[in-house]
């Protein structure tokens, strides 16, 4: 008995989950599922077809033009030293407070996030420039280790995020909309994280003895290091905001700032070629895997599946909040086993229909769901950056760090209760830049 377009939608759905279990790299996953679904349903020769006008219509979009100039900064900011710097800065300025150190590091992988939008590369820098400093100073692994890997998350929704350039390409939102409305969760994300630390060191002062007073001498001097760092978070977000620049023309010209920066502190030409170079490698494999979870998409499409259960669920005798805790309960769930960005690839072409349908603001979701990600690449048994952490520390196990990252983990909880119940902590922001 020859199978619908709804049951081959279901298979082909189900086929991708099992595929990406069994640990297949979802761009080929993705890639095959759909291929497989449009041939089943149009027919070998059409299906390779239309199939094959992906690549070209979605690589040609300018929304995709973004990616590789957020990338290129990443890597340049590395080049430049702007890491360090910054955490030379929070050192001085609140080092001295209960935790500070750990504070700075927070504070500092924030910064960092502003140039960069890697969580994975946040949290391999700083393990090699906060660590080692705290546990010099006397901080326990499990805080150092703790405060590092929740850090490095920030950099999934402080602009540029690839994660929120990702999600408006899937679904087909302004760039510029969710990068500017991830600001805000994301400095209020920062200062929760520096308040639990506070807190834990206040509790409990052995774990984080204080560090020596700096001078306001010293402080000041501490400055200049991060004015680059301001310049160019200050390019990104009000170039958006005002409409002066597109995302992809802000994201080059701060590109181009974080150039001649490199340039002043004489970086080499072997570390920029690398940058250059790292840049055009990530391009290709994030590239790679748009189009591939685009095939799948289009299957899905012509299935009709995302309707059909936005639909079915509508129909339901449940409440719109309802829906959505098990939505969010699907991504923490699937964030203990699946990084990041195939979560989204994953999941948006089916929640995200149903969510707006249910009355739901698309960009304020962007960033409910960059929230959630986040959780999932802290969250035991696969939380990327905390296995980030402990290779560059094999003193520090991964269990350790997964202790230290518990209290950060309640807190975005509780974040993402808070912005669910407020969603104009988000959306006022964006209405303001329309």
């Amino acid at each position: 008995m020859a199978l619908g377009a709804l049951e081959l939608g279901g298979l082909g759905a189900l086929g991708l989950v099992v595929l990406g279990l069994l640990g297949v790299r979802i761009a080929y996953a993705a890639g095959l599922v759909g291929i497989v679904g449009l041939v089943a349903m149009l027919g070998l020769d059409a299906g390779i077809r239309t199939a094959g006008t992906v690549p070209y219509g979605k690589g040609t979009a300018y929304t995709l033009s973004v990616l590789p100039m957020f990338i290129l900064l990443g890597y340049l900011a590395q080049c430049a030293g702007v890491s360090r710097a910054a955490f030379e800065a929070s050192r001085r300025w609140f080092g001295r407070l209960p935790g500070g150190l750990a504070t700075a590091t927070v504070l500092a992988v924030a910064a960092f996030g502003a140039v960069c939008g890697s969580s994975a590369a946040a949290a391999a820098v700083f393990s090699r420039i906060a660590i080692p400093e705290m546990l010099k100073d006397g901080y326990t692994k499990s805080l150092a280790g703790g405060s590092v890997a929740a850090g490095s998350v920030l950099d999934s929704i402080i602009p540029p995020s690839t994660l929120l350039v990702v999600y408006a390409i899937i679904t087909e939102q302004s760039v510029a909309d969710l990068l500017v409305a991830g600001f805000i969760p994301g400095v209020l994300t920062a200062i929760t994280y520096g308040i639990i630390i506070t807190i834990l060191a206040i509790r409990n002062p052995e774990i984080a003895p204080r560090l020596r007073r700096y001078s306001w001498r010293e402080r000041a001097q501490s400055v200049p290091g991060v004015l680059p760092i301001v310049m160019i978070v200050a390019t990104i977000f009000t170039a958006m905001f005002y409409g002066w620049a597109t995302p992809t023309e802000a994201g080059a010209l701060a590109a181009f700032f974080m150039l001649i920066l490199s340039l002043l502190n004489r970086s080499s030409l072997r570390a920029l070629r690398a940058a250059f170079m790292e840049t055009a490698k990530l391009t290709v494999v994030v590239f790679t895997i748009v189009w591939s979870i685009m095939i799948f998409v289009l299957f899905l499409g012509y299935a009709n599946l995302p309707a059909f259960i936005s639909d079915w669920v509508k129909n339901l005798d449940v409440s719109p909040t309802v829906v959505l805790l098990f939505v969010y309960a699907l991504f923490i769930v699937l964030g203990m086993f699946i990084d990041a960005l195939g979560i989204m690839l994953l999941t948006l072409p089916i929640v995200f229909p149903l969510v707006v349908g249910l009355g739901y603001d698309p960009v304020w979701f962007g960033v409910i769901v960059a929230k959630l990600c986040a959780i999932g690449l802290l969250t035991p048994p696969f939380g990327l950056c905390c296995f980030i952490v402990s290779s560059a520390h094999p003193e520090i196990s991964v269990q350790t760090v997964f202790r230290g990252v518990m209290p950060f983990i309640a807190a975005d909880i509780v974040l993402v209760c808070v912005l669910t119940a407020f969603p104009e902590i988000i959306t006022t922001v964006v209405h303001l830049a329309r």
